[in-house]
């Protein structure tokens, strides 16, 4: 609680990404941001291209999102930002863990802290230890203005949704399943696994087994010459 009240020493900016989706209420979050004294940029429009690349009816979250990101590395880069703060919470980070295992055959999730593929970024996920549900009740309480997507979770046979579901199912019948599952990921064990860039299977061997203590000189040389 001593920290309660230290001032923090860094400076934020909030990005809004408009993507010029239908019906998506710019000024409601704009209208709050300013409230808050915090500066606010808002890049437009990623949605053209998205509708320019993906066939009608086919899911739009993949390209969607590497817009979205290459947008806020750019900005990044223009305002001079050390640090890229995203929203994933522990809930997402557990359903991308299923959607790469079950559609990419990757175990692979989303880390708390990464270094960006260029090395020009650190991207931090605060809210990387905290339950979706947990998150749902503080905004409600702090009455945040809450802004609706038409696009993103609206469209059908979304895997992230079907992942969604599997889980919740889980949670249901096995309280704590969730919690447990993202913990496995703090506790990892190569040897148990089967990536050889991750550990040596090939180079492998059996350690030497001493005689036992007990046993009189050339007793195993003995038993192995009878087998």
């Amino acid at each position: 609680m001593r920290f309660a009240h230290v001032r923090p020493s860094f400076l934020t900016l909030a990005v809004n990404l408009d993507q010029n989706q239908p019906g998506f209420p710019t000024d409601k979050l704009e209208t709050y941001l300013a409230t808050t004294g915090i500066d606010t940029i808002v890049s437009r429009d990623t949605y053209s291209v998205v509708k320019r690349v993906i066939p009608e009816g086919k899911t739009m979250c993949g390209l969607c999102s590497r817009l979205r990101r290459g947008a806020l590395y750019d900005i990044a880069s223009q305002e001079g930002v050390t640090k890229i703060a995203l929203g994933h919470h522990l809930d997402d980070i557990v359903e991308t863990l299923f959607l790469n295992m079950f559609y990419g055959a990757k175990l692979k999730a989303m880390p708390p802290k990464l270094l960006n593929d260029s090395g020009k970024h650190i991207v931090i996920r605060p809210l990387a230890y905290c339950r979706e549900h947990d998150i749902s009740r503080y905004a409600q309480a702090q009455q945040f203005p809450l802004i609706p997507c038409d696009l993103c979770g609206s469209q059908s046979n979304l895997e992230r949704q079907v992942i969604k579901q599997m889980l919740l199912n889980w949670e249901k019948d096995h309280p704590g399943r969730t919690a447990n599952i993202f913990r496995s990921l703090t506790s990892i064990a190569p040897s148990q696994l089967a990536d050889r860039e991750l550990f040596d299977f090939v180079g492998l061997g059996a350690a030497a087994i001493p005689q036992p203590q007990w046993l009189p000189e050339g007793a195993n040389q003995q038993r192995a010459s009878k087998c």
